[in-house]
């Protein structure tokens, strides 16, 4: 059962959502309701042509930064110094760059205008946060998510070069910040970088408690 949200601020038990994750429609993209549904282990994902969807999958497809694969040639891109970066610079940049990035299967993006402005709004009050890398004064790759105490729940991320993403990625799991980097969707890129599936109920004890420890 798809439940419909109205104006007010609730969400339904994550655990009811459809096979696919999808658990309700409707609703808002205020600051609020954004937190709430990442507090409960529940994110927006739609498209211009649909009302606002909220998923919470059955599995996760999580890193765990003391998991994280650097490759050979990774770690050589790293130590040349090739990229510069920074955290929280350019977050507007950023959101903008991956809502455009051409991505191999996908028709159009996720990242409407609503979301947009809803991300840097959230941004704005703290909670979400970009990591940016430059390549000689250009912006060349990166990544934006919202932070749920000790736990990342990344939204996206770009790349103008190769392994600036990864760049972003890496960055982000060395920071110390974060007990858990949510990657939402399964791609190779991400599993070849430890990234791996957990079940709903781990991923919810976890963020639990990253929250408690916050």
């Amino acid at each position: 059962m798809i439940f419909r949200l109205d104006e007010r601020l609730l969400f339904p038990e994550p655990s009811l959502a459809e096979e696919d994750g999808l658990l309700a429609l409707g609703g808002d993209l205020s600051v609020d309701r954004l937190l709430l549904a990442y507090q409960n282990g529940i994110f927006p994902w739609y498209n211009n042509d649909t009302p606002i969807l909220w998923y919470s999958p059955h599995g996760r497809f999580v890193l765990f930064p003391d998991e994280l694969k650097i490759s050979k040639s990774m770690k050589q891109v790293l130590r040349s110094r090739r990229f510069t970066i920074t955290i929280d610079k350019s977050f507007e940049q950023v959101i903008e760059a991956c809502a455009i990035a051409k991505r191999e299967g996908q028709d159009g993006t996720w990242i409407t205008d609503d979301m947009k402005k809803a991300y840097i709004d959230l941004h704005h009050q703290g909670h979400a946060h970009s990591v940016e890398v430059w390549e000689k004064d250009q912006l060349v790759g990166g990544l934006y998510g919202a932070a749920v105490g000790l736990v990342f729940c990344g939204e996206s991320m770009f790349s103008k070069v190769s392994n600036a993403s990864k760049t972003a990625l890496i960055t982000l799991c060395q920071s110390g910040k974060y007990q858990l980097i949510d990657c939402q969707v399964h791609t190779e890129h991400l599993e070849s970088m430890g990234a791996r599936l957990i079940s709903r109920k781990e991923y919810m004890n976890i963020l639990k408690n990253a929250r408690a420890k916050s």
